[in-house]
């Protein structure tokens, strides 16, 4: 990914802001599908 450094603040560390956006992505795909598990979980058992 390529990210345009010419008008941002030259103490802006990209590499971490990428890395962090990853993770966000990731822990937000997972927490996504835990709360699908658990409400057809709760569908099969409970209902």
């Amino acid at each position: 990914m390529d990210i345009d450094t010419s008008k941002s603040n030259p103490n802006m560390d990209y590499a971490a802001h990428l890395q962090t956006y990853k993770d966000f992505l990731r822990f937000l795909k997972y927490g996504a599908i835990s709360v699908a598990v658990i409400l057809i979980g709760m569908k099969i058992f409970l209902v």
